[in-house]
């Protein structure tokens, strides 16, 4: 089983490393960026489970990168600040921020809240249109008729549905479903995509998922 991937947002290296060596030694997969804008660019890059973001960033405002995430991603966001005022707290979660934790903290508070983000992302309901699927039973309906997948395309298509519309390339998939493991050159992703969109035309999917020539795979925003 592939570990959970956080991206840690801080351009104090000091307390991203405490962060780095906690989280790792929780078992936890750990990437960092030291500014804002490379957070933004990792973010799209390496789609993580979960970003932990500090707001105090050199080049723009945590909160302004909270924005832009929630523009075409439903990734959680746990905030780091040290601005413990209701009014501050009231606007990160309006921006779109899922939790925050106030600067000092203990880690294993940081720990706990950070789990209860992933386990509510793990378990909540994914939906596109008449498509939806439930990672908790592992179910997948079309048009409320159950769409019998295998375990690597429920995989699949759970990657798709969470960013409707971002062509994901076939190094992408290969290294968020096999971690990396395929072969170079090895056509499982193409055969398990077409093996996907045959499934989804017998129940009358048609154009659901999208073949961009050259590049991936998208389902259709």
């Amino acid at each position: 089983m592939s570990k959970q991937r956080i991206l840690v947002v801080e351009d104090d290296l000091d307390i991203a490393n405490v962060l780095r060596m906690d989280l790792e030694d929780a078992g936890f997969e750990v990437h960092h960026a030291d500014a804002a804008m490379t957070g933004l660019i990792k973010a799209r890059e390496q789609n993580p489970d979960l970003i932990l973001l500090d707001l105090g960033l050199p080049d723009f405002d945590g909160g302004d990168v909270v924005q832009r995430l929630r523009k075409n991603s439903s990734v959680p966001i746990v905030v780091l600040t040290a601005r413990d005022t209701v009014d501050e707290k009231v606007r990160l979660l309006g921006l779109g921020a899922d939790d925050y934790i106030i600067k000092p903290f203990h880690p294993e508070e940081l720990l706990a809240r950070v789990k209860v983000q992933l386990r509510q992302r793990g378990s909540e309901a994914l939906t596109l249109g008449d498509l939806e699927l439930d990672p908790q039973k592992r179910l997948a309906r079309y048009k409320e008729d159950e769409l019998r997948l295998s375990p690597k395309e429920f995989e699949i298509l759970a990657l798709l549905i969470r960013q409707p519309g971002r062509v994901y390339s076939r190094l992408e998939i290969g290294q968020e479903i096999w971690q990396g493991r395929l072969p170079e050159g090895s056509n499982v992703v193409d055969v398990h995509m077409a093996n996907l969109r045959a499934k989804l035309r017998d129940m009358e999917g048609y154009g659901l998922l999208r073949t961009v020539r050259g590049v991936g795979y998208a389902l259709r925003g």
